[in-house]
């Protein structure tokens, strides 16, 4: 069975074709600037050269179609016929409530993943796009939904419930609902097989370090806590999200300063996290850099972040119990060695203890970085998201 992932963002589409005969990716791409001047397809078909498409590429259904024809092309195509495509797995950001697996998408489902736009509005639009222009471009083929938020469906209602009047909760859905479950549910179930166990019989942390960051506390398998909330924003600082504050810094903020709402929603989205602080950059390779060179506010961003990740996996191994492993991934998390070693310094009064020459030279790779006297291991495990979404489209569909 071969099936097209698809993460529609903004002006963005990535994609893989997967043959799930041996989970081989046969190819991939990055569409860009979709609807914006200079728009293009960077595309590789596995033993072939990379090739890149510039041509005007005026909204998702025209780039699709972009797509469609590269995986095709007798050129650098990697199929003969869209016909071999058995489905296609979409990522969709925001699920709410609603749903707490991957769903095969029916009027009914499109309705509800509508419905969600208002929690996720930079996110969800975009994966809709992306949904109805797969499906005008390739009707018979069955489509698959996969949530950010489903695997965090599991938490209990004393980790979602926000302590504010609980009309707000009834009347539009506030809680806490997590995001880059993908991630979190693919590297639990690797996590699993390091340790040579059952998925429902593990505890551990995962941590999602990345421009965009979460944490997630695993309890037997499951989610039963994270630190993104009600959106993307919460939790750690990130590249340029605010990640948890007062939030009476921002009525206090917009009185002063006269902010309207929407550059208040610009200023801790796109101006804040590490990038506030430092000045520099949102990037956090470039303030590693720049701490080494003796820039103090780079060095404060990136103490303030691991500090950050300190905080929440000494909560969660008070919250969960029993944790067994810290299993990093993501951007940083797969490749820092450097962030990986601050991170877990200090925390060898609650067992956790590193090999640091062996921590400095992984990246991008999966490895157990922890030292023989580590009562809790400490691994590595890059992050396969479109993978993850792959397996359960084809469960879906088979």
């Amino acid at each position: 069975m071969k099936i097209l992932i698809i993460n529609c963002g903004s002006s963005s589409i990535k994609y893989q074709l997967i043959d799930m005969n041996g989970e081989i990716v046969m190819a991939k791409g990055l569409v860009e600037r979709i609807g914006i001047e200079g728009s293009r397809i960077k595309h590789e078909t596995t033993g072939k050269d990379k090739v890149i498409i510039n041509d005007p590429l005026e909204n998702h259904g025209v780039a699709l179609k972009y797509v469609l024809d590269a995986i095709v092309s007798p050129e650098y195509g990697a199929i003969a016929s869209m016909d071999e495509i058995s489905a296609v797995g979409h990522r969709v950001v925001h699920g709410g409530e609603k749903f707490s697996t991957s769903v095969i998408i029916d009027d009914e489902v499109m309705t509800a993943i509508e419905d969600c736009v208002e929690l996720a509005p930079l996110h969800n639009p975009p994966n809709i796009m992306g949904i109805k222009a797969c499906q005008e471009l390739m009707p018979s083929t069955p489509m698959v939904a996969v949530f950010d938020t489903a695997f965090h469906q599991t938490m209990e209602a004393d980790s979602y419930i926000y302590p504010i009047p609980y009309k707000y909760y009834e009347k539009y859905a506030i809680r806490r609902y997590g995001f880059h479950g993908t991630s979190h549910k693919y590297v639990t179930y690797k996590a699993a097989e390091y340790l040579g166990k059952d998925v429902k019989d593990i505890n551990i942390i995962t941590c999602h370090l990345g421009n965009g960051s979460s944490l997630c506390g695993v309890k037997g398998g499951e989610s039963k806590d994270t630190n993104m909330g009600f959106t993307p924003l919460a939790g750690l600082p990130m590249g340029t999200r605010s990640g948890n504050i007062d939030p009476a810094i921002l009525t206090f903020l917009m009185e002063k300063e006269n902010i309207s709402y929407e550059e208040m929603n610009e200023i801790l989205n796109k101006e804040s996290g590490v990038l506030g602080v430092s000045g520099i950059s949102s990037d956090f390779r470039d303030l590693e850099i720049a701490a080494d060179e003796g820039n103090e506010r780079a060095e404060l961003a990136l103490e303030i972040f691991e500090k950050g990740v300190k905080k929440y996996i000494g909560a969660y191994m008070a919250t969960i119990g029993n944790i067994e492993a810290i299993v990093f991934t993501a951007g940083i998390g797969e490749n820092s060695g450097f962030l990986r070693e601050k991170i877990c310094q200090g925390l060898e009064s609650l067992g956790i203890e590193l090999d640091k020459e062996v921590n400095k030279g992984i990246r991008g790779e999966e490895a157990v970085i922890s030292s023989a006297n580590s009562k809790i291991k400490v691994l590595v495990i890059p992050t396969d998201e479109e993978l993850m979404i792959a397996q359960e489209t084809e469960a879906l569909v088979k």
